[in-house]
């Protein structure tokens, strides 16, 4: 067998060009096949064995592929010795095929390098507070540095020259990086404040107007943060821009447990008058009014008991209006219900008149933040109020419609 192999090597030795291409297939095989035995039986075993472990079960790691890619070493190793001792070939094709076989090592080194800070960030966003400390703008940065690392590292392996006379070369390039990668630079010192002091956390109710953006922070980047808005689309917002731009977080309103509402009734203020004794005594049957009814009626007695004999003129006396009895049941009926938190601010007040009428403002808190049940108590709140509001005298302004004019053309006519 043996005095058979070196007759074939002797006899190779007159053809050359034969010698080399069949040393070069004979090289391409054993790659071709050590990448088939790495992948397929060894790769494969591996991960069949962590099956049977919590690590290996989970879908994350598979996804990263970092086994798989540096499992693409094994044949460029092969490839990089094997060249070598391939008979007649060029130098300078062995040389280039060995630093080719080196940039792809490198190449791949950085690819599962960056697959496994990939992995890292995954496990991390499962944790359940990493929305508060997300981590995925720095796993970019040390991203874009093992890239660029990467990148220098080849290219001096292509051209066969040392990496430190490319690095030397980089401090007259300084202002030019700076320029290329300003908003890089911008973005991780954004990034930086906003985590050092917690301005935005993913899972939180953003509004920037500015950049139509009002919904769910649902990912935050080394460049971009994006924010689902209500109607279901996606504004992506320049890091940077969070720490330039004024925006409201609604982070705090969500972590108080109540939700403010602020609106106002406008009344029309013709209708606002003194209640007639008859009145109080049918506005007394509530059983909202009724204490309040009876200390202020003591209160206004003894007031203008001291009048003596002024009291005989109305106009020097104190009376019960109809609209400070509604304010005093509008803030009796939130006292009661069970939608509004009781252990913050409740405000029933009147604003400044308008051409619009008077403006009487709800000012209170649900004990909800959800968005549905708060508009619910909302709802709920006003429906009653416009609904009791004639039981005082009392009516909504509102500016004329096409049907109040047509239930006036009767009247003119018959005025006419």
């Amino acid at each position: 067998m043996k005095e058979h192999y070196l007759s074939t090597v002797e006899w190779l030795q007159h053809y050359p060009e034969l010698h080399t291409l069949i040393s070069l297939c004979v090289l391409l095989i054993g790659a071709w096949l050590a990448n088939w035995i790495v992948k397929r039986i060894l790769v494969r075993g591996l991960y069949r064995a962590l099956r049977s472990t919590a690590m290996g079960q989970d879908k994350a790691l598979a996804d990263s592929h970092v086994v798989r890619r540096l499992a693409n070493i094994v044949p460029a190793l092969i490839l990089a010795s094997g060249i070598k001792v391939v008979p007649h070939l060029p130098s300078a094709v062995v040389t280039v095929v060995d630093n080719v076989c080196s940039a792809f090592i490198i190449l791949t080194i950085a690819l599962a390098i960056g697959g496994v800070l990939n992995l890292v960030n995954t496990l991390y966003q499962r944790r359940p507070n990493a929305n508060l400390k997300p981590i995925k703008g720095y796993i970019q940065v040390v991203t874009i540095v093992i890239y660029a690392i990467a990148t220098i590292l080849m290219i001096a392996t292509l051209i066969d020259r040392s990496p430190l006379i490319l690095l030397s070369g980089l401090g007259a390039m300084a202002a030019v990086l700076m320029l290329i990668f300003q908003d890089t630079l911008l973005s991780l010192v954004a990034s930086v404040q906003i985590s050092s002091s917690d301005i935005v956390r993913v899972g939180d109710w953003i509004e920037m107007p500015q950049l139509n953006a009002d919904g769910d922070v649902i990912d935050i980047a080394l460049h971009t943060v994006k924010v689902q808005n209500w109607d279901k689309t996606i504004t992506t917002i320049p890091t940077k821009r969070l720490i330039s731009d004024p925006f409201k977080n609604y982070r705090g309103m969500q972590e108080s447990g109540g939700r403010r509402i602020k609106r106002a009734l406008y009344l029309d203020q013709t209708s606002v008058r003194f209640l007639s004794p008859e009145e109080i005594a049918h506005l007394q049957r509530f059983l909202l009014l009724g204490q309040y009814l009876s200390n202020k009626q003591s209160e206004l007695l003894s007031w203008n008991t001291e009048l003596a004999e002024a009291a005989q003129e109305p106009a020097n006396t104190r009376r019960v209006t109809n609209l400070g009895t509604f304010r005093a049941y509008v803030e009796h009926y939130l006292r009661q219900h069970p939608g509004i938190n009781q252990n913050m601010t409740q405000i029933v007040r009147q604003l400044q008149p308008t051409a619009d009428g008077l403006p009487l403002e709800l000012y209170c808190f649900t004990n909800t933040v959800a968005w549905v049940p708060y508009e619910g108590y909302q709802s709920d709140i006003f429906d009653h109020l416009l609904a009791i509001l004639p039981e005082f005298g009392l009516r909504v302004f509102q500016h004329p419609s096409g049907a109040d004019m047509r239930e006036l053309r009767p009247a003119l006519h018959a005025a006419e």
